[in-house]
């Protein structure tokens, strides 16, 4: 796995790949399966930013296979009606990454169903678009769900008597708790394809500390860390450089079900692609199992 980088991925011809999150790390992980030959859905909720993201991809790449779906994680209907969308217009799905995310907004917001943002987005949104394209999946080739967690993770937990913040809101700790669930979530899926012989792979992901806008969009420019963002741009990765264990795990014939990716170097900072130490908080596979349950619960999916 050393050194591995985009030029390592295996041809994408005949794939179809969802990437949610239109900037950032979504978009380099669209432009790198389009450049494979992969057909990429970009999915997002900012129908302005989408199609400029689309008309840049192909300008970088020639002939790419390239659209731009309408998704708010924030919205269970978005979610439902974007998966219905797909599998009207879709015979399988291969590869889905569930990347989007928001990061520490400093007061407590929701989603339009009531979920604490950061947990209802990050998290809920995700697990209940999986198992919108869970069928689709199951017909894919070989095919695999990347979820994003974070370095955050590291001081995360899942407070099952707070889950929604709504006692008590800490920004960071409400986006550490999404990003656990997103890889106890990543663990639970491959432990449930396998028993029920679904075909899916599922394997979770983080970036490092990578130069993309999240600090900026819900914290703000003139926040602290939006700041730190700003000025000390320098001690944040290239998005492109963040997006290496993410593909990797995509796309990677090594990449193993139930395996965490991230940077390889300063305390897995930044580098390439190799494996992750995960969390304590990710480790418990009771928590997961009831966090897949309560998860059922609120969002109303199902994965049978």
């Amino acid at each position: 796995m050393s050194k591995w980088t985009t030029s390592d991925i295996p041809r994408q011809d005949g794939r179809v790949a969802v990437v949610t999150g239109t900037g950032g790390l979504g978009y380099e992980d669209a432009l790198a399966l389009a450049r494979a030959g992969a057909e990429v859905i970009l999915a997002g909720r900012n129908a302005q930013k989408g199609a400029d993201a689309v008309a840049k991809l192909r300008a970088e790449v020639k002939g790419a296979k390239v659209e731009f779906g309408q998704l708010d994680l924030a919205s269970l209907q978005s979610v439902r009606d974007f998966a219905n969308r797909l599998a009207g217009e879709r015979d399988a799905v291969d590869i889905l990454i569930n990347n989007a995310g928001v990061m520490v907004p400093p007061q407590r917001q929701e989603t339009e169903d009531g979920f604490e943002l950061q947990l209802g987005t990050n998290y809920l949104g995700h697990f209940a678009l999986t198992a919108g394209l869970m069928p689709l999946l199951r017909k894919g080739k070989n095919a695999r769900v990347v979820s994003l967690s974070s370095v955050a993770a590291r001081n995360g937990r899942i407070d099952f008597s707070d889950l929604q913040s709504t006692k008590s809101y800490v920004p960071m700790k409400a986006y550490g708790q999404s990003k656990v669930a997103c890889l106890s979530f990543a663990r639970e899926l491959q432990r449930r394809s396998s028993e029920g012989g679904w075909g899916v792979t599922s394997i979770g992901a983080h970036p490092g500390v990578s130069r993309t806008d999240l600090l900026h969009n819900a914290p703000g420019r003139m926040s602290l860390v939006g700041l730190t963002r700003t000025y000390l741009w320098f001690l944040f990765q290239p998005a492109a450089q963040g997006a290496l264990p993410t593909l990797y795990a995509a796309t990677a014939p090594e990449a193993e079900g139930g395996g965490y990716y991230g940077p390889d170097g300063l305390g897995e900072t930044r580098g390439y692609p190799a494996r992750s130490r995960v969390p304590e908080g990710a480790l418990d596979g009771a928590v997961a199992r009831r966090l897949w349950e309560v998860s059922e619960e609120l969002t109303g999916a199902s994965f049978a």
